[in-house]
């Protein structure tokens, strides 16, 4: 059960993150800029652990090298900037509803990857907990279907067929990370040593794509401070709750576990926002929380 709070306080956090992520990218700021900064702040801040273990760098199997490259290049960095500019050419609530899918990706690749078994018991109660995400998700699922009765081309243009590409690129890298992360973590791989390896090579990723130049520096002085904050809770902090649940959890029931993000954004919008739950919403907390339940007491 310890590792299933880990990950659902992570998820926490990491809702808190889009009350200030999602208002910088409304402000015009280039998201790989933002996520740039985000994993340049975590690398200095990691910066002493870096150091420590750059001299096992050379010690490390081809297997594991690969594997933070997935973790850190594809999950952390070029994964989110992709969901970040999803934003861009989509409905965001299509963005939001598409992310949900995640947990296929990353199932079939624990199966394929890691040799996890995946009996029927357990796709069962995980297409139960996807189904009481995907309500918790309604308000968006209203929008995207008054979106299709009412502008059915704009789910079919051009730029949306690049948010449908941006979406994918973050569903694959968070999926894949997901597993590589536990497969690291079963060669000995503390969370500690994992968000370290996580940011420092997102960072090297990020350097290959960040826009150089003016718009590096942001308007508003502020905002670097709101960037630091989000920083410290959705990325320093739970990555590292994250990574001590998956420690103690399969791949597919991490990935499970996930799907608490929507309910756990939800609860934020209604804290901060005003924002209220409808009783699907509240139904489908409850379905979610209920199959995760069966998942965590059967152990399939």
């Amino acid at each position: 059960m310890t590792g299933v709070l880990f990950v659902i306080f992570a998820s926490f956090l990491w809702a808190l993150d889009t009350l200030i992520r999602y208002p910088l990218v409304e402000k015009g700021i280039d998201p790989i800029v933002i996520v740039f900064f985000e994993h340049a702040l975590l690398t200095f801040l990691f910066l002493p652990k870096i150091f420590i273990g750059a001299k096992r760098i050379g010690e490390l199997k081809i297997s594991d090298a690969f594997s933070f490259l997935v973790v850190g290049g594809a999950g952390s960095a070029i994964a989110t900037v992709a969901f970040t500019m999803a934003f861009m050419y989509l409905n965001p609530s299509l963005v939001i509803l598409l992310q949900k899918f995640q947990p296929v990706v990353a199932i079939l690749l624990a199966w394929v990857v890691l040799k996890e078994p995946i009996p029927r018991p357990f796709l069962f109660w995980g297409l139960v907990c996807l189904f009481g995400a995907l309500l918790v998700s309604a308000p968006d699922i209203e929008k995207v279907w008054l979106l299709l009765r009412t502008d059915p081309d704009r789910l079919a243009s051009h730029a949306a067929l690049r948010g449908y590409g941006l979406v994918g690129v973050s569903v694959l890298g968070w999926g894949a990370s997901t597993v590589f992360g536990k497969k690291l973590s079963l060669a000995g791989f503390e969370p500690s040593a994992l968000s370290t390896g996580r940011f420092f090579v997102g960072f090297l990723v990020l350097l290959f794509f960040v826009p150089w130049g003016q718009s590096l520096i942001f308007a508003d002085p502020s905002d670097y401070l709101r960037l630091s904050v989000m920083v410290m809770l959705s990325g320093a902090l739970a990555v590292w709750l994250y990574y001590q649940g998956l420690k103690r959890l399969p791949a597919k029931f991490t990935t499970i576990i996930e799907m608490f993000f929507p309910l756990c954004a939800v609860v934020v919008n209604w804290v901060f926002l005003g924002k209220q739950l409808s009783e699907i919403q509240l139904l489908g907390g409850a379905i979610l929380v209920f199959g995760a339940l069966i998942l965590q007491l059967k152990k399939y």
